[in-house]
This record gives structure tokens, sequence and C-alpha cells, in this order.
């Protein structure tokens, strides 16, 4: 018998997978200037993005940050204040709160001594830096036809009022009506304010501007008996807070007035007789 064993072949041993571990390198302490850092770029230092790679042996190199100036803009309400001797300004100041009438900067420079007098420019330039000062203040440095006076702030005038019990006195409309007849025409003569006004003026209506010193004689007309010339004083235009007559307000401005009284009048007048009315119905209904 053939001998078939022996034909076939010896099966192959199984193969081994023969994975060779790779020699673990050694570590290798590189040398510190083979290394790179990479810095974040700081807000102070401004260095040029973080695209630049420092080592950190290399020195810093930065410059020096300029500061400019900040410009701060001057609002349009303030005003520069002229320049002035501070010494004499608060010499000013303390004259103008003493004086019990108003001064102007001449009576002002008077009152220092001969060889002290400071120039009239000087002290004026003290009075406009003085008034620059009380611009935002409740009292301020105003200029009247006299000259310059302390007073209240016109806005803050009713309060500072109740601190008196003296009540302002109350003029009659005649003379109310004699008085601007007299301010808006001067200069005049009584009989002048008789034809404007259609009625005779009393006597002691002008009696009483004349004491008051808002009006004076300043002429005597060429007519048979030589009738007076009125007209107004500094202390007129004092008392008012005005400096001139052309303060004054225009006569279409006084009707603009009147006629804005006319209506608040008659809206409280159409009120007053709506609640009448109401009340009278309650009444009626109860």
């Amino acid at each position: 018998m053939p001998d078939y064993e022996s034909d076939v072949p010896e099966a192959a041993p199984p193969l081994k997978r023969v994975i060779k571990e790779r020699p673990k390198k050694k570590a290798v302490d590189k040398p510190i200037q083979d290394l790179t850092i990479t810095v974040r770029p700081e807000p102070v230092a401004e260095l040029a993005a973080a695209k630049y790679r420092l080592r950190p042996n290399a020195k810093l190199r930065t410059r020096p940050r300029q500061f400019k100036p900040a410009i701060v803009p001057v609002p349009d309400n303030v005003i520069a204040q002229p320049e002035c001797n501070m010494e004499i300004k608060r010499i000013v100041e303390a004259l103008l709160f003493a004086a019990s009438e108003p001064m102007t900067a001449k009576q002002v420079q008077q009152v220092f001594p001969e060889l002290e007098q400071p120039a009239l420019q000087e002290i004026q330039a003290a009075i406009d830096a003085i008034t620059a000062d009380y611009r935002f203040r409740p009292v301020e440095l105003k200029k009247v036809a006299s000259g310059y006076r302390f007073q209240v702030k016109k806005e803050l005038s009713r309060w500072v009022s109740r601190l008196f019990e003296e009540k302002p006195p109350k003029y009659s409309r005649a003379l109310l009506e004699t008085l601007a007849i007299i301010a808006y025409r001067q200069p005049v003569t009584r009989g002048d304010i008789e034809d404007i006004r259609g009625v005779s003026v009393s006597s002691s209506i002008m009696q009483t501007l004349l004491e008051r010193e808002w009006i004076r004689i300043v002429a005597h007309k060429e007519a048979p008996g030589r009738p007076a010339i009125y007209g107004t004083t500094k202390q007129f235009l004092d008392y008012f807070n005005i400096s001139s007559l052309d303060e004054l307000p225009t006569l279409q401005e006084i009707q603009d007035l009147d006629l804005s009284i006319d209506n608040t009048q008659q809206a409280t007048q159409v009120k007053s007789e709506q609640q009448e009315t109401s009340e009278q119905i309650a009444e009626t209904n109860e």
C-alpha cells in the first residue's frame, strides 16, 4: 500500500506574531535655548500681538507709552473770568456787600486812600469777576441805574419776603397809571397826564411820587403859569430793578400781559360758576 502519509506534507508550524519592541529612548534634556514660549500681549506693554514668540532669556523691549494731555471741553454756559487783583477784588466785594445803596465803580474807587487808589479799570475788572462768581448762587451782584448792589435773585424773592412781617405797599390804579405815563412819555406836564387819562390828576398822587423820589421836576414849561415838567429818577429804575428806560416792557408786551390776565380771570370765573352750579344741583337732589 502506498504510504499516503508520506505524501502529505507536514503541517507548517503556527505563525507567531512577533512584535519587536522599539527601544525606549532615553529622556534627553534639551537645552533651554531650544524651547520657545508664547507670550500673551499685555495692554500696558502693547507687545506686537501674539505672533511674536519670545525666548525666556530674551529681554523684553517695550516703548514707554506717551501720554497725551486730555483736552476737556469748556461748557458754553461757563464764562471765563477776567483777570483782576485778588486783594482789590476782596475789598470791592466787601464794600458792595456792606453798602446800603448801589455804588458805581467811581464811588468804590473814592473809598480807597488817595495814594492807594487803584485804576478804574482794575475796579471794573474786580466787579466783573465778582459778578461771574455769583452767577450760580442765590445772591447776585446786579447792575441798576445807580450802580451795583447785592440782592436776592428774583425767583427766590417770594421766599425771602416771608421773613418780613411788613407787607409791600399797595398803590392805587390811578397812581400807577400816572407813573406809567410819566415813564413812557417823559418829559410831561400835569396837563399832559390829564389829557391822556381823561381825568384830573390828584395832587396827593403827584406828592406821593415826589416823596418816594420816583419822579422829579426837570424843568418848567414856557407857558402861562410855568407848569412843572416831570421825569423819572434813578431811584425809580432801582426800585423796579432795571438799569435804563430801554428795559421797560413795550406796549405790545403790556397788551399781551393784559390779555393773558383777562383770560386767566375769565377761566377762574367760569370755573367758580361751574362749581356753584354743581353745588346747587347737589343741594336740590338732597
